[in-house]
């Protein structure tokens, strides 16, 4: 084993806690840094407590040197997933995102270049947001990067994306690790500079660094409180406190939903491979989803009277389709995602149907966003 300690930033996270307990039942020694978040993890939490006593836990925030000095001894690895991640928020709420995931970010990698620390290996959590819309056919331009959706366009239910040449509608492509970078959100846009700083960083330092663009992350013990991220947890919420679902634009939006175990078979791939080292990776199912589709199986799995109501509502800054082009991690690293969408939504809901019904904190939300004129 190269690298037997390993130091997971938001680790008692949904993801963070997930790979904690993989990496500990593969031999590793796991360091977590977490401050616990309300927003994420509520009064009380159960992914919390499936971590606290098997890994070496330390309550913190990666705004704090000291905290990350701390965190940091004697570690052989970092992968860095604290953020805070919401599209939908980070759009009035920018002091906070760019603090905690681009000034977070900048101590760990200040302390890496000015101080003697024993790290070897580092991964950073990226993101499909910084693709922005992502990859397309024109049929008259060929393969374009659209721009951000005109809200003008939008307003009159037009939600198509446009070829940004000649304006007529593009064919979604899956999206390749060589697209076009270019974030429609603070969110993305803070990800994006995450995953350049450890690249120009980890090549300075000789550190190898290793950058997941993770696509839309579900599955068993998400959190089902956070309003911002997260659209099967939002549904199952609403569901599951008799509301009804609305759904945006024209409910044909799609996403690539990738099951929480194949994203942490993925970041293991990416510590333990060589391969992996100075490369930038999509995570993800391979397919695109509808909002639609995910809004009508959530229903019938819980066998729910709750309406679908599809709105014709957008937000600014929200992308129309994005789903992985996966032929990089699977030739470098051998990556095939196990857990299909049928088989994820089962024990996604399976999970829901055994927990307790938490407070619907979605039109809340919504209410925030229509007060910035984020809400259309």
């Amino acid at each position: 084993m190269k690298y037997k300690k390993v130091l997971i930033t938001g680790g008692a996270g949904f993801i963070g806690s997930n790979l904690s307990l993989k990496l500990i039942e593969k031999g590793y020694e796991v360091t977590v840094l977490d401050n616990l978040s309300p927003q994420i993890h509520g009064e009380y939490s159960p992914l919390y407590e499936s971590i606290k006593n098997k890994v070496n836990f330390i309550k913190g925030t990666v705004l704090s040197y000291d905290d990350w000095k701390k965190a940091l001894e004697g570690i052989d690895a970092v992968v860095h997933l604290a953020a805070e991640t919401g599209t939908g928020q980070s759009m009035y709420e920018i002091e906070k995102y760019t603090d905690v995931n681009i000034k977070g970010t900048s101590i760990f990698l200040d302390i890496l270049a000015n101080e003697k620390h024993s790290v070897k290996k580092m991964i950073i959590a990226s993101s499909r947001s910084i693709y922005g819309e992502g990859k397309y056919d024109c049929p008259k331009c060929g393969i374009v990067y659209p721009n951000e959706r005109k809200d003008e366009d939008m307003k009159n239910g037009d939600f198509a994306v446009k070829c940004p040449h000649c304006g007529i509608d593009a064919k979604l492509l899956a999206t390749d690790e060589e697209s076009k970078i270019h974030p429609s959100s603070i969110y993305g846009i803070t990800k994006q500079v995450q995953e350049q700083m450890f690249m120009v960083m980890g090549k300075s330092l000789g550190i190898p660094a290793v950058a997941f663009r993770y696509q839309n992350v579900y599955g068993a013990g998400q959190s089902l409180s956070n309003p911002y991220t997260g659209i099967l947890s939002i549904f199952s919420t609403r569901i599951k406190n008799g509301n009804d679902i609305n759904i945006f634009e024209d409910g044909l939006e799609s996403r690539d939903f990738v099951y929480v175990d194949d994203v942490v078979e993925a970041t293991i791939l990416g510590i333990e491979k060589d391969e992996a080292n100075y490369e930038v990776f999509n995570v993800g199912l391979g397919e695109a989803i509808d909002v639609n589709t995910v809004a009508s199986t959530l229903v019938k799995a819980y066998d729910s009277n709750s309406k679908i109501n599809i709105s014709g509502n957008y937000r600014l800054g929200d992308i129309r389709d994005n789903y992985a082009d996966l032929t990089k991690i699977k030739n470098k690293l051998g990556f095939e995602p196990k857990v299909s969408f049928e088989e994820g939504i089962k024990r996604f809901t399976s999970w829901v149907n055994n927990q307790e019904v938490v407070e619907d904190k979605y039109e809340k939300s919504i209410e925030e966003m229509k007060e910035k004129g984020l809400y259309k």
